[in-house]
């Protein structure tokens, strides 16, 4: 959201209907956040395809650099603080490495579930990791309003368990999605390496089971 300048005319109070508008846009972008965390959760299984038995490392540096930067200038844009945003989108990547690890000591102990289709990272992965952030810099500033209430964290948290629940998230998936959230509400990531504690609502009924990779 655009920040108004101390020498603009005061703003007027918003009417009834504004505010209620914005009561009610503001949870559908946590819900828009939750959801696209998801998504982009669960794209760390088609990445983690894409890469096991082969030279490419699950931390690329060099590239995350690139995708943080490119982030920045894009919110900046957007009305959206960029250290924010980047604090952001540094947890969506800790979460996906989260998940290709998970996924690679599975299948490095259990062979058979080992993905029998190798996805392309430059033609079907990336560009949809890229849609994802297109939408989910959007939800970010939509949900603006929300972060400084009290209730940001308990909502966001609410919607992720949902997302979670819809996806069918196993318990590695539930760890990644705990892990790409933290910033959403405080914009303050926490240290790398060091995911948080899984927390009982996102666990659900799903958490105790282990699915196999959807790779299609």
């Amino acid at each position: 959201m655009a920040v108004t300048s101390a020498s603009a005319a005061p703003a007027s109070e918003p009417s009834p209907a504004g505010a209620r508008a914005v009561s009610h846009a503001a949870p559908r972008a946590q819900a828009a956040v939750a959801s696209l965390a998801a998504e982009r959760v669960a794209l760390a299984d088609k990445v983690a395809a894409a890469k096991y038995g082969t030279d490419k490392p699950i931390d690329d540096p060099a590239r995350e650099r690139q995708i943080l930067a490119e982030v920045a200038a894009r919110s900046a844009a957007l009305g959206i603080d960029p250290a924010y945003a980047r604090a952001v989108f540094r947890d969506q990547m800790e979460a996906n490495k989260l998940v290709q690890r998970g996924l690679y000591a599975r299948w490095d102990a259990h062979p058979d579930e080992r993905p029998t289709h190798r996805p392309d990272l430059a033609t079907q992965v990336r560009p949809a990791l890229d849609r994802i952030t297109t939408r989910l810099l959007d939800a970010l500033r939509d949900m603006a309003p929300a972060r400084a209430s009290a209730g940001c964290e308990a909502v966001l948290e609410a919607r992720a368990a949902r997302a979670a629940r819809t996806d069918g998230f196993d318990t590695l998936h539930v760890r990644g999605l705990a892990r790409a959230l933290p910033s959403v509400c405080s914009g303050q990531a926490p240290p790398l390496r060091r995911p948080p504690p899984l927390a009982p609502p996102l666990l659900g009924a799903h958490a105790s089971g282990e699915r196999t990779p959807h790779l299609g």
